[in-house]
């Protein structure tokens, strides 16, 4: 076995820092650099996933004066032939992965098959450094946005006993990237840009280095597909005890899952709640449950839930949280302990990633696979993929200025992607800090409404909006049929995917909430066939005082599995009533781009993938629907998939397929064609009389 060089490698960078004239510090320096990092350092777990402090080799950090801007540098050293980096097959640097078998009978540090294993971590450079650039994000009171981090290695040394073959891999770490790596080229080639003098240029390239929107699709695929196995793997290790399997019904997981999550998330000012804080108390007043249950309670207030919102929430999970099968000791720990680990491990670090995602409603989803939600054969409790919501806002017209509601909001989805959507369209707008300070928070407190009826979805939409930095503020549990003389909320966007068992298919919700709006549009994802009779009177009535603007023939995969009705969306202009005279636009989306894979049987990484320009086909439809002009040309009325016809006031026409026009006329390929089969038939006739001869 090659003898390790880690310490001339070391000791290599840091002559070659002193040469530039960079200030760093060593192991043990943590605190001089920085004593939020140093403790964050020394609160992590190690880089071997146990307890234990973390010590990169080498820190420094880069101060850019001007804007007062401060960015810790950490780098971990290897001194061995190809361990400067190890990458996943997606090109991804590996941090933690589950053991794919079981150790060997005497192996050193034995391991059964999906326990973690953190060798990567331990035995590459890059990835060492990697660890602690997260380490330090993933504290909230770090106090850092960004981190660079860096790989340094080398083999051979020469006959004056310096290293021979230095090399280095260099990164950019940062919250705007939702912490994932970026390449930083320029220091894998020199650190100059480092030196006082040329920090100002690193900057400007650290700034460059943004996800592109194809990027951010992926991760935000992967994270969900991600979500879903974690929350369904802890299932299993419900299901598969069986005191739990037989004690908890499915709105108890949900709770319990919900709590859990809200015990553990970060919250500034508050220490985070690790699995070793739980401390398995078999004790009436003194244990786990009561652990968790003053965490929540923590949790709601500083994220500043209302004392009303804080009563219903701890109301509905504190039975679950003093059940005694859940706090005793058993073994040697509770059951809530064992469950909060896997959260702690698997769950909480993707509900940190800063991504808008419906995240609540994966967890709904999951345990949809397992059993039924209770009433959902009623309520149609089914999640609405994160694209479609985000396409629906846009065919809305939403905007920074936009007051959304959703009036069967499930667990909230919509209203997460319309936030998103206005958010992101209020940082294009405003230029002024403060000023865009104040519209984000208007925006979250004031512009977005959702009513839920059932209470154990509800709780995941106000966790859903919390999560997203608290637009729970109008989450309302009660019967929307009954609230709206109660309103006061200017709604101008409707979005909706309402229970399909309600009157006219779900109809009577679209109806109810446009009487209430004075201006605006609509868009509601609903069985298709409501809107050729099904969802009458609705459907005739809704035409009086609002005009169908779009149908859109949706795939009909488009749930995979979790709901078998064709669906549609129906874009409305309301109170506007509808002129005969005018246009409809029908649009065939059964091909929309995308593969959707069995999440049960799938073996992919990412359950939706984009297999043929998905993303530019769902501008498409947008730009169509709203009037642009699109820049693909996938949806024609030459190809059938796009026709713009009228509709009676019957409100009994508005599929595609009611006013997709088939001819019939023959033309001259269909006479070549029937002639060319003629002729087969006839040669082939003759062949066979010839060999009966």
């Amino acid at each position: 076995m090659v003898k390790s060089i880690e310490e001339k490698v070391e000791e290599y960078y840091k002559n070659y820092l002193d040469k530039l004239g960079i200030t760093h510090y060593g192991k043990t320096q943590a605190d001089l650099i920085s004593p939020s990092i140093a403790k964050a350092l020394a609160d992590a777990p190690s880089k071997s996933g146990g307890k234990g402090k973390n010590f990169p080799d080498i820190m420094l950090m880069l101060n850019i004066p001007k804007v007062n801007r401060h960015i810790p540098v950490m780098i971990e050293a290897k001194g061995s032939k190809n361990k400067l980096e190890k990458l996943n097959k997606d090109g991804e640097i590996i941090q933690i992965v589950p053991w794919a078998s079981d150790s060997k009978v005497n192996a050193k540090n034995p391991h059964k098959k999906g326990d973690p294993n953190a060798k990567a971590i331990q035995e590459y450079a890059t990835n060492g450094a990697y660890h602690y650039a997260q380490t330090i994000l993933r504290d909230p009171l770090s106090g850092y946005n960004e981190v660079i981090f860096i790989g340094i290695n080398g083999s051979r040394l020469d006959n004056k006993n310096h290293v021979e073959d230095p090399e280095q891999k260099a990164y950019y770490l940062s919250r705007k990237n939702k912490l994932q790596p970026k390449h930083i080229v320029e220091l894998d080639k020199s650190w100059d840009l480092m030196k006082s003098n040329n920090v100002n240029d690193l900057a400007k390239i650290l700034d460059r280095l943004t996800l592109s929107d194809k990027e951010l699709e992926y991760l935000t695929n992967k994270t969900e597909d991600r979500l879903e196995k974690a929350v369904k793997n802890i299932h299993q290790k419900i299901y598969d005890n069986s005191i739990l399997k037989n004690s908890l019904i499915t709105n108890d997981k949900l709770f319990l899952f919900s709590g859990l999550i809200m015990a553990g998330l970060q919250t500034e000012g508050v220490t985070q709640l690790k699995p070793e804080n739980l401390t398995s108390n078999d004790d009436e007043d003194d244990n786990d449950g009561q652990i968790i249950i003053r965490k929540i309670k923590s949790f709601l207030n500083k994220r500043k839930a209302s004392q009303g919102k804080m009563k219903m929430i701890t109301s509905l999970l504190s039975p679950i949280f003093t059940k005694r099968l859940l706090w005793k000791n058993i073994n040697g720990q509770s059951l809530i302990k064992s469950l909060y680990t896997d959260v702690y491990k698997d769950i909480l670090p993707l509900l940190e990633s800063d991504l808008q995602l419906d995240f609540t409603g994966k967890i709904l989803n999951s345990l949809n696979d397992w059993v039924s939600i209770e009433n959902d054969k009623q309520n149609d409790v089914v999640l609405t993929p994160r694209y479609i919501t985000q396409l629906m806002v846009k065919l809305t017209h939403t905007d920074k200025d936009s007051y959304v509601w959703d009036t069967a909001m499930g667990s909230g989805g919509f209203l997460v992607s319309a936030m998103d959507i206005m958010i992101k369209d209020a940082k294009d707008k405003i230029q002024d800090s403060e000023k865009l300070k104040e519209k984000i928070n208007q925006i979250k407190k004031h512009q977005l409404l959702g009513i839920e009826l059932l209470g154990n979805i509800y709780i995941l939409a106000v966790l859903n909006m919390i999560l997203m930095g608290d637009g729970s503020s109008n989450m309302r549990n009660d019967d929307s049929h009954n609230v709206y003389k109660r309103l006061k909320f200017p709604a101008n966007v409707f979005l909706l995917n309402p229970p399909y068992s309600a009157e006219g298919k779900g109809f009577n919700f679209v109806k109810e909430a446009f009487s209430q709006m004075h201006s605006g549009y609509g868009a509601v994802l609903i069985q298709e066939n409501a809107g050729s009779g099904n969802g009458l009177p609705y459907t005739k009535e809704i035409l009086e005082n609002n005009t169908l603007v779009a149908s859109i023939h949706m795939p009909n995969d488009l749930f995979n599995g979790k709901a078998s009705v064709q669906t549609a969306i129906y874009v409305f202009k309301v109170n506007d009533p509808h002129n005969e005279k005018k246009a409809v636009t029908f649009i065939d989306f059964s091909d929309d781009g995308y593969t959707r894979q069995n999440r049960k049987k799938s073996s992919q990484a990412v359950n939706l993938r984009d297999t043929d320009n998905a993303k530019a086909r769902y501008q498409e439809v947008i730009d169509l629907v709203l009037g642009n002009v699109p820049d693909t040309h996938y949806y024609t009325e030459s190809n059938g998939k796009l026709i713009r016809d009228r509709i009676t006031l019957k409100g009994n026409d508005w599929t595609y397929t009611q006013h997709l026009k088939i001819d019939i006329t023959p033309t001259e390929e269909d006479f070549k064609k029937t002639v060319a089969d003629y002729l087969s038939w006839k040669v082939s006739q003759v062949i066979n009389d010839g060999q009966n001869d």
